[in-house]
Formats: C-alpha cells, structure tokens, sequence
C-alpha cells in the first residue's frame, strides 16, 4: 500500500476554485464511500475540506512515487472532474501530490498549524480529527489511514503544548475582528451579526465580546444551535430567513456557514444600506463557498472581505509564532519518522506474531515435558534444571547457527547485524568458550 496526499490548498488556489472543489460536511460521507467504491485502487480514504484547503488522503495499491501519469493520481484526478465543476487545466495547476513518508510529514504541518494561512491557528488540528472520524464512521478508514491519524494527532499536540506556536491568539476569527477593529475603532457603540453556529462564529463571538462590542445577534438555520451559543455571550438570535428584513440593523456581519448558496445577495445588502442612510456596512465572508454574493463588494459604503483577505493583517503575535515554527518543524521530521518506523512494524507484525508463535510453542513444549518427568516421580530440581536448559538451547539454536554460518561464509556485515541484534560482547564472536562451528549439548 502507499500512502497519497492529493489536494490544493490557499497557497495554489484561489478562493473561487477552492469553494468548487469543497466537500459539504453534510456529503462528506457519502463522497468518501463514492470514492473507495468508484477507484479499484483506492482502498481507504479521508477528507479534509475547510475554508483553505481541499485534501484528499488515500491508502492506495503501489504506484511509482513521483510518476506523473501513474495510475492512481490520474484516477483522483478524473474522480474530482466528473464530481466537480472544474476544468482539468485548473486542476492541474493547483493541485499537489505527497507519497507515503513526505504525505505524512504535509499531514502533521496541516495538523500542527504550519500549512495555515494564519500560522498556528489552533482549529485546524480538530477538523483535522474530525475528518478522520467521519472516514472512520463512514467505513472508509483502514489500518493504513488510522495509523497515519493517530501518529499525525499526537505529534500536533506535542508541538501545541511543547512549543510557542499557539502563543497569543491569532485564526481567521481573529483576524476578522481585527480587522473590524480597523474600520471602526469605536466597537463599543457598533452592533454585530454573526451568519453560523459553528466553532469558527464561536471564536468570532468570543473575540468581539473580548473588544466589548456594543450587541451582537447570531443567526442560524437551525434556531436552537443559535440560541445555544447567544445564551454564552448574551446576544440575540435570528432564522436565516430573517436576515434580510433586519439586516440593515448591522454595522458588521461576519457570516461562517456550512451552505451550498449564499446566504446573503446583492439585493438584500443593497437594501439594507439605503435604510442606513449610506451608513457603512464591514462585511467579512468566511465560508467556502461563500455565503455572501461577491458582488456586493461592488456597493458603495460596503466593505467586503473575503477569507482570502484577511492573509494580510499582521499580528504582534506572528514573529514570535514563526521563530516557534523553526522549533515545531522539529516535531514534525521527529512524527514523520516515527510514523514511517511504526508503518514498518505494521507491515511486519506476520513476521513477529510467528516469531513469538514459535517461541511459545517451544516454551509450551518443554514445559509439557517437564510436567510430564514431575508427575513420574523425578526429582523437581533436576527437572528445572533440564528445563531452563534445554529451552535455553533451543530458543538460541537459530541465533548460534545465523553466527556459525556467518562466521564460515566471512560474512562480517551479517556478524555485526547479529552482534547488535542480540547484544553481544565488544570482542570477536569467534571468541567464546564455545566454538561457533560445534553445537552446544543439547543445541539442536
């Protein structure tokens, strides 16, 4: 098996390409199992689909790494094109492709937050989880995947809690409020609506609050979700359906839905700023795909900032965040390696579990024998004693012979192997009390 990372991300794509190729996470499942179903050579999948990045990671019959005709990367590509509105061309030039160990060491950056657009930004990690979870519930995830999960997760907690990188808080729910902050210095006597009820409006609501904005209401298609979260930060709650009529009551929207349209169009914004008497209106779009229609950045007295956008706002916080990265990425080489030890144990465990199958049987062996001399009357110390020592002769009767081989056919390297293996003294093997080229009593 080999594992593939395949997607694009806000470094190779726009905002207008990335919210074609999105996954809903109401579809993600069902596209998951369209996925493994639809390519033979696909035999575990998962996900990652967010505002800044689409990524597809797969487990995968072997291919030549680094072939860009192989056969699972076209398939990939071609399962995207028929399932999205894309042209190949802009597939093509946006897109990127990881193999096994460097497919994972791009899993643990993404994980870690030092792929994000926002460096360190803390929520990716649990989309990251979420992502396998829901390849997980969905049938799709595998050993190979699960491993690879598990690794990638523990290795982005250690570079959260061990380094500085999540030191001062700055995602794109900060960055929007800072930039709010920037066209209204006043936020105390500005009123703000939130479009959403998920993780990112949660932290847009907790930053606002933190500024002392002067209302905040929380619209939701689902009402109860809303009033959840407005219960937290005392704010008002709205259907989407009611966003039109109350708009122009906002001076600042930030709108993070999980919906396939946009939420709010040209002409309800248009509306709104006639009844604000040309008043103006921040309006910041964090979804992917986009809740609010891109032409309402072409009316006046409306500031339209998209997720794309807020790259661009600087943080106290980022120098020191990009020095922790040079720590991180020392985490990351270090998860990547382990990742890649553990992958090989994995793929070995046949080999040990008959190791250790044969260990047993012989231990089981000896000791029936021993059992058996007991239960004839022989003295119990004998017994132990032909006991410890003829399992002893044949638990090491494939190591002696490996070194008795070795040894006639000159064969250093194999020498040393063994040495280390079973860690044997500083001196020549040869020397020993026992030559290698005559058993041990009992060595057979």
């Amino acid at each position: 098996m080999a594992i593939i990372a395949y997607g694009l991300s806000y470094r190779t794509a726009p905002v207008e390409l990335r919210e074609r190729i999105a996954f809903p996470e109401a579809t993600l499942g069902q596209s998951l199992q369209e996925l493994v179903s639809d390519l033979s050579g696909v035999a575990e999948a998962a996900i990652i689909s967010t505002c800044n990045r689409t990524e597809l990671y797969c487990a995968a019959n072997n291919s030549l790494p680094g072939d860009a005709d192989s056969a699972v990367e076209r398939d990939l590509k071609e399962w995207i094109l028929s399932n999205r509105e894309i042209q190949a061309h802009e597939l093509t030039a946006s897109t990127y492709m990881y193999w096994d160990q460097e497919a994972a060491r791009h899993l643990m950056r993404v994980a870690a937050g030092l792929d994000s657009q926002v460096l360190g930004e803390p929520q990716i990690m649990g989309q990251v989880k979420a992502a396998y979870d829901t390849a997980r519930t969905s049938g799709t995830l595998g050993p190979e995947l699960n491993l690879l999960s598990q690794i990638t997760l523990r290795t982005a907690k250690e570079v959260r809690s061990k380094t500085d990188i999540g030191r001062n808080p700055i995602s794109v729910a900060y960055a929007a409020v800072s930039l709010a902050q920037q066209i209204f210095s006043d936020l105390q006597s500005k009123s703000a609506l939130l479009i959403g009820a998920g993780e990112t409006i949660t932290l847009v609501a907790e930053h606002l609050q933190s500024k002392q904005i002067g209302t905040m209401a929380i619209a939701n298609r689902t009402l109860a979700n809303a009033e959840i979260l407005a219960a937290r930060f005392g704010a008002d709650t709205m259907q989407l359906t009611d966003i039109s009529s109350r708009l122009a009551d906002y001076d600042i929207v930030i709108s993070s839905t999980g919906s396939t349209l946009p939420v709010i169009g040209k002409g309800a914004v248009e509306a709104a700023i006639k009844q604000r008497k040309r008043k103006p209106m921040f309006m910041v779009d964090i979804a992917v795909p986009r809740d609010i229609e891109v032409e309402v950045g072409e009316l006046p007295d409306v500031y339209l900032y998209s997720v794309d956008d807020l790259s661009s706002i600087i943080e106290v916080g980022v120098a020191q965040r990009q020095r922790a990265a040079v720590e991180a990425e020392g985490f990351v080489t270090a998860g990547a390696d382990r990742y890649l030890a553990e992958r090989r144990v994995q793929q070995d465990k046949n080999l040990l579990t008959e190791f250790r199958t044969q260990a047993n049987q012989t231990a089981d062996q000896e000791l029936e024998r021993a059992l058996r001399d007991l239960g004839n009357g022989a003295d119990a110390e004998d017994v132990l004693r032909r006991l410890t020592s003829s399992l002893t002769n044949k638990l090491i009767h494939p190591t002696t012979a490996a070194l008795r081989n070795a040894s006639a056919s000159g064969r250093s390297d194999q020498l040393m192997v063994l040495k280390d293996i079973f860690g044997l003294g500083q001196g020549d093997v040869n020397n020993s009390d026992t030559p290698l080229d005559k058993p041990a009593k009992d060595d057979v």
